[in-house]
C-alpha cells in the first residue's frame, strides 16, 4: 500500500477516534461525570494534536509552513483552559476537514485514476502451436498479438487483420469507434469494439503509449502546483492576524474564552483545501478532454499564458504530403492522371508515394500492379502499367531539358502560390497531367487560434523550418503576431527564450525536433495522438487526440480552475475574519465557532469542484455532439463538389467552345443541384434547430445573407447555362463563368468555415 494512501486511512482512524470520543463525552456529561468527560475529551483530541505535530515536522523540513499551527495553537489552549469539549470539537472538525478534502481530491481524481486501472495485464500471443496467453510485459517487438472484441489493447503495434473498429475514447476522449486498415496503428489501451483482429507489436508494454500515459498520469496525481504552495505562504498570514485578534479579544474583554472562540474558529482554513481541490478537479476534466496535464504545476502556469508558440507542420497543418488538387492536360481526366500515378507509386516507399496511393484508394480507384519499375530517387519513377511506359516526378524528371506546355507551366505556377510540391505524370513520353500536394491548414486552426484570443492569451507566434512564403501564407490565414520561418531545433529554443524572457510562454509541437523547445518553455504542449514519444516526455501538457483545438480548452480548464481556486480561498478567508470578529465580539461561543469553520470548509470545497465541469452558460442549450458531426459530414462532401467546380473552372482557360459547353453545364448542374439543395436545407431546416442552441437568436442573420448571396450567384450561372449553344459560345462568355464559378466556389468554402464555427459553438463538449 502506498504512502499516499496509508495516510488517507490514519485520517480517518483519527476523525473516528475523535468522534467516538465526542459522543461518549457527552453521555458521560449528561450522566453528571464531568471529570470523566473532560478526561475522554482530551483523549480523543490528543492523537490528532500528536499527528499534527509530525504533519508541521514534516512540512517544516521541507521548507513550508501552513496554518496548521492555528489549529494546533486552538487544541492545545482549549485543553490547557479545561474545555475539552472545545477542543475536542476542533479535533474532530480538523480531522474531518482533511477526511473531507481526501473525498474531494479522491472524486476529481477519478477519471485520472481510470487509466490506471484500466492498464491491461495480458496478451494473446500468436505462436505456431496455437495461441498462448502470457504477461503483457513478455511481448516483444515482432511478436503477432490476438486481440478480442471488448478487450483492451495490450501495446502499440501494426494491424494485421484486413480491419479494425476501436474505440479510442479513453486517450482521446472522442466518443465515436474508429475504423482502421490493415498496416494501420493501433495504440495500447484502446478498446476493441469489433471484431478480433490481430496485430504485429512494434513496442514492449514498457515503452507503448499506455504505459507511458499511465506514467504521466501518476506524476500528475502527486505533484503540487506552485499555486498550492504560495497558498500555504499566504496561509501564514492568518497566524498573526488571528493570535492578533485572539489577543485583542482577550484584552478588551478580560475573558480568555473570547481568545479561544477566536482561535478556534480560524482553523481549519480554506487557504488549504481550496488550491488542491480545484487544481486537481481540473485536471480530472482535462483529462476527460482527451488533455494530459503532467501535475497541478503545469495548470497553473498555463493558467497564466500571455504568449503562444506553435509549431506550423503536423501542428497548425495536418502533417505530412496530402493531395490538394489534381490538374489534368487539356483533354485529360483527372482520374486517369491520379489512378496512373497511384499505381506506379505502389513500388516506391517515399512519403509522397504513400500520399498518392492512398488518395487513389480513397477515391475508389482500382490500382494495377507495376513492372519493371525503376526509381531516381529524388527525381521520380517509371514502369509499365498496362504495356504502357508510365513516368511519375518533377517536371525536369518528365520534360528534361524541353520547356513544358502553357498548361504545365500553369500548374507550376499554382503550385508556387500554394506552396504544394508538384508531381507530373507522363504515358509513352507525353505528360497527361499532374498532381499537387502540400501540408494543408488543419480544420480547427483559425477556431484555436481565435478561441486563444478570447481566453486573454495577447501573442499568438508560429516558429517553423519551412521556407519563408510558406510559412507567411500560414500566417497571414490565421492572423498571427508573427512567424518565424527557417528556423532549426536550437533556432526555436532561442525562440522560446527570447518569449519567456518577456512574459509566460507557452509551445505547441508534435515532433522530435520540437522537444527541446518544448523543455525550454514555461509550458510545452505536445501533439501526441500520433506517438511523438520524445515530445510527449518533453512536455508538460500531452493532447492525446489529434485536434489542435484542445490547446485553447487546456488554456481555459487551467484559467477556470486557478479562478475557482482563488475564488474559494478569498470567499472562504472572508467568512472566516467574519466569524473570528463574531467570536471576538461574543457572538460565538467556541464550540459553535468550530461549527461555523467547518460550514465555511464545506462550502469551500464544494465551490472548488466546480471545476470539474465547464462554466455553466445563461442556460443555452448544447447540440448533441452527434448532430454537430452530421453537419460537418454534409460539409466534407459539399467539399468534393466544390473541388470539381473549381476543376471545371481552371479547364476553361484553354477549352474551345465545343468544350467548354458540357464543362458549363456540369458546373450548372453541380451548383442548381446538390449545393444550392443544401443551403436550401439550412436555411429551412438546420437553422431553425440552430437558434435553439445560440443565446443570440440574431446570430445567424448574416449567414442567412450569404444563402441569398450564394442563390443569387446560381441564378446567374443558370442565366448562362440555359440554352447554352456552342456556337454562341465566345471567349467573354467563358470569362462570365469562370467568374461565376470562383465566386461561388468561394463564397460556399467561406460560408461552411464561418458555419463550422457555430457548430463548434452550439456542440456539446462534455
Amino acid at each position: 500500500m502506498d504512502n499516499l494512501n496509508m495516510e488517507r486511512i490514519v485520517r480517518r482512524a483519527l476523525v473516528a477516534a475523535a468522534l467516538a470520543a465526542l459522543a461518549v463525552g457527552i453521555a458521560a456529561r449528561l450522566l453528571g461525570a464531568q471529570t470523566t468527560a473532560d478526561l475522554i475529551w482530551a483523549a480523543g483530541t490528543l492523537p490528532i494534536i500528536a499527528a499534527l505535530i509530525v504533519s508541521m515536522l514534516r512540512d517544516l523540513m521541507n521548507g513550508r509552513l501552513g496554518v496548521d499551527a492555528v489549529a494546533l495553537i486552538s487544541m492545545s489552549a482549549a485543553l490547557v483552559m479545561g474545555q475539552g469539549l472545545a477542543a475536542v470539537v476542533v479535533a474532530v472538525m480538523y480531522a474531518g476537514g482533511n477526511v473531507l478534502e481526501d473525498f474531494a481530491v479522491g472524486r476529481a481524481e477519478r477519471d485520472l485514476r481510470s487509466l490506471v486501472d484500466r492498464a491491461p495485464r495480458s496478451a494473446h500471443k500468436c505462436l505456431d502451436d496455437g495461441i498462448r496467453d502470457i504477461p503483457v510485459e513478455d511481448v516483444e517487438i515482432g511478436d503477432r498479438v490476438l486481440v478480442r472484441a471488448g478487450e483492451i489493447v495490450p501495446v502499440d503495434g501494426i494491424i494485421s487483420s484486413p480491419d479494425a473498429m476501436i474505440d479510442e475514447s479513453a486517450l482521446t476522449g472522442e466518443p465515436m469507434p474508429v475504423h482502421r486498415r490493415q498496416d494501420e496503428t493501433a495504440r495500447s489501451g484502446t478498446l476493441n469494439s469489433g471484431g478480433t483482429f490481430a496485430l504485429t507489436a512494434t513496442a514492449r508494454a514498457g515503452e507503448s503509449t499506455y504505459a507511458g500515459i499511465v506514467r504521466m498520469a501518476t506524476a500528475a496525481q502527486t505533484a503540487k502546483a506552485p499555486f498550492v504552495r504560495m497558498a500555504d505562504r499566504y496561509a501564514l498570514l492568518l497566524l498573526p492576524f488571528a493570535l492578533a485578534v485572539a489577543g485583542g479579544a482577550w484584552l478588551i474583554s478580560g475573558d480568555p474564552i473570547r481568545a479561544l472562540a477566536v482561535l478556534v474558529t480560524a482553523t481549519p482554513c480554506p487557504l488549504i483545501l481550496a488550491a488542491p481541490v480545484a487544481f486537481v478537479a481540473g485536471l480530472s476534466r482535462a483529462a476527460r478532454r482527451g488533455i494530459l496535464i503532467k501535475g497541478g504545476g503545469a495548470l497553473e502556469t498555463l493558467a497564466r499564458t500571455h504568449t503562444v508558440i506553435f509549431d506550423k507542420t503536423g501542428t497548425l497543418t495536418v502533417g505530412g504530403a496530402r493531395l490538394v488538387a489534381t490538374e489534368p492536360a487539356p483533354g485529360g481526366n483527372a482520374d486517369d492522371v491520379l489512378r496512373l500515378a497511384g499505381s506506379l507509386e505502389q513500388a516506391s516507399q517515399h512519403i509522397v508515394a504513400a500520399a498518392i496511393v492512398a488518395s487513389a484508394v480513397g477515391k475508389g480507384l482500382h490500382l494495377e500492379m507495376p513492372l519493371n519499375v525503376r526509381e531516381s530517387m529524388g527525381s521520380g519513377l517509371e514502369g509499365e502499367i498496362g504495356g504502357r511506359r508510365v513516368r511519375a516526378g518533377s517536371h525536369p524528371f518528365i520534360y528534361g531539358s524541353t520547356k513544358p506546355e502553357d498548361w504545365a507551366l500553369r500548374v507550376l505556377r499554382r503550385a508556387a502560390w500554394r506552396s504544394a510540391l508538384t508531381i507530373f505524370v507522363s504515358v509513352d513520353g507525353k505528360a497527361i497531367g499532374a498532381l499537387l500536394l502540400g501540408d494543408e491548414l488543419r480544420r480547427e486552426s483559425p477556431r484555436t487560434v481565435q478561441a486563444l484570443r478570447t481566453c486573454g492569451v495577447r501573442r499568438i507566434l508560429m516558429v517553423t523550418g519551412d521556407r519563408v512564403d510558406a510559412a507567411e501564407t500560414i500566417g497571414i490565414a490565421l492572423d498571427l503576431d508573427a512567424v518565424l520561418a527557417d528556423r532549426g531545433p536550437a533556432d526555436k529554443v532561442d525562440a522560446v527564450a527570447a518569449e519567456q524572457r518577456l512574459h509566460c510562454t507557452v509551445m505547441v509541437g508534435d515532433g522530435i525536433n520540437d522537444a527541446p523547445a518544448l523543455a525550454r518553455a514555461d509550458v510545452g504542449v505536445a501533439m501526441g495522438a500520433r506517438g511523438a514519444s520524445a515530445s510527449s516526455e518533453a512536455a508538460d501538457v500531452v493532447i492525446l487526440v489529434d485536434r489542435l483545438d484542445r490547446v485553447s480548452d487546456a488554456v481555459e480548464i487551467a484559467q477556470r480552475a486557478r479562478r475557482i481556486a482563488m475564488q474559494s480561498i478569498l470567499a472562504g478567508m472572508a467568512m472566516s475574519a467574519v466569524a473570528m470578529l463574531a467570536a471576538a465580539a461574543g457572538w460565538l461561543a467556541p464550540v459553535a465557532g468550530a461549527l461555523t469553520q467547518e460550514v465555511i470548509d464545506v462550502a469551500v470545497i464544494l465551490n472548488a469542484l466546480r471545476a470539474l465541469g465547464p462554466a455553466r452558460g445563461s442556460g443555452r442549450q448544447h447540440m448533441p455532439a452527434r448532430a454537430a458531426n452530421r453537419l460537418r459530414e454534409e460539409h466534407e462532401r459539399l467539399e468534393l463538389l466544390l473541388d470539381r467546380l473549381r476543376a471545371i473552372a481552371d479547364a476553361l482557360d484553354t477549352a474551345t467552345p465545343n468544350d467548354a459547353v458540357p464543362l458549363i453545364l456540369e458546373a450548372g448542374r453541380i451548383v442548381s443541384g446538390p449545393i444550392v439543395g443544401h443551403e436550401r436545407n439550412d436555411e429551412t431546416d438546420v437553422y431553425p434547430r440552430l437558434l435553439e442552441f445560440l443565446a443570440d437568436k440574431h446570430g445567424l442573420g448574416a449567414m442567412s445573407r450569404a444563402h441569398r448571396e450564394i442563390l443569387h450567384q446560381s441564378r446567374l450561372l443558370g442565366r448562362i447555362t440555359d440554352g447554352l449553344d456552342p456556337a454562341h459560345v465566345d471567349f467573354y462568355l467563358v470569362r462570365d463563368a469562370q467568374r461565376v464559378m470562383e465566386s461561388i466556389e468561394a463564397l460556399v468554402r467561406l460560408h461552411n468555415a464561418q458555419e463550422e464555427e457555430i457548430f463548434e459553438h452550439v456542440a456539446a463538449k462534455e
